[in-house]
């Protein structure tokens, strides 16, 4: 049950590589571009065309929604030198009693390879737990979807089970049209003493030093 006080604060959170915060009119351009992206097209429910007016709306109206409506906050996840968008990372159909939420998120093309969705995923999973006093954080990955799939390990998640037929990927047919394709869907879950250690490990392997910071 969601009550009068069950909304997250309104915060940036910083990485040494990366500033995770709410959206701005300036993302609008770039958040066109990264889901238009053909991974990005394939995995997610996002419109197709994606358009400026579908972005301009996430960024003004649905996106602060999650939060002061008690959903769940949503971070545009930025660069920290270039202060180009890297990707967004959503938290979810929040279950204030049990303290529960699930994440999503997306990478932009350019930023693929280099750490950033676990790096931004992890400092998430940080502050919702420290912070925010949270238990469990839950995650689900199409079945084909290799990639999300390996941020959730280095994450620290661990593999729940197999909801089957539970998603409708997007893939493209011989032609060049987009068809809907059913797959199963892999559930993953973090709690509080699944992350120890975590941070140190990713940053000792992308070659930074881990450390994270909210205001």
């Amino acid at each position: 049950m969601t009550t009068a006080n069950s909304m997250f604060p309104d915060i940036s959170i910083s990485t040494e590589r990366l500033v995770l915060r709410p959206f701005e009119e300036a993302d609008i351009d770039g958040l066109t571009e990264m889901m238009n992206d053909e991974h990005v097209v394939a995995w997610t429910t996002a419109p197709h065309p994606y358009t400026e007016a579908d972005a301009r709306a996430w960024v003004t109206r649905l996106a602060p929604a999650e939060r002061t409506e008690g959903r769940g906050i949503v971070f545009a996840v930025t660069e920290f030198l270039t202060q180009r968008l890297v990707g967004m990372v959503h938290l979810q159909h929040t279950d204030w009693r049990v303290r529960s939420c699930e994440i999503a998120y997306v990478v932009a093309p350019w930023a693929r390879g280099e750490g950033y969705a676990s790096e931004a995923a992890l400092a998430v999973t940080q502050w919702l737990f420290r912070d925010q006093g949270f238990e469990r954080l839950e995650l689900r990955t199409a079945a084909d979807n290799v990639a999300s799939q390996q941020v959730a390990q280095k994450v620290g998640c661990i593999s729940e089970g197999i909801l089957r037929g539970a998603c409708i990927a997007r893939t493209r047919d011989e032609n060049g049209a987009l068809s809907d394709t059913r797959t199963d869907l892999i559930v993953w879950s973090l709690l509080p003493e699944d992350v120890d250690g975590i941070a140190d490990q990713l940053a000792e392997a992308a070659g930074y030093t881990a450390f994270s910071e909210w205001n």
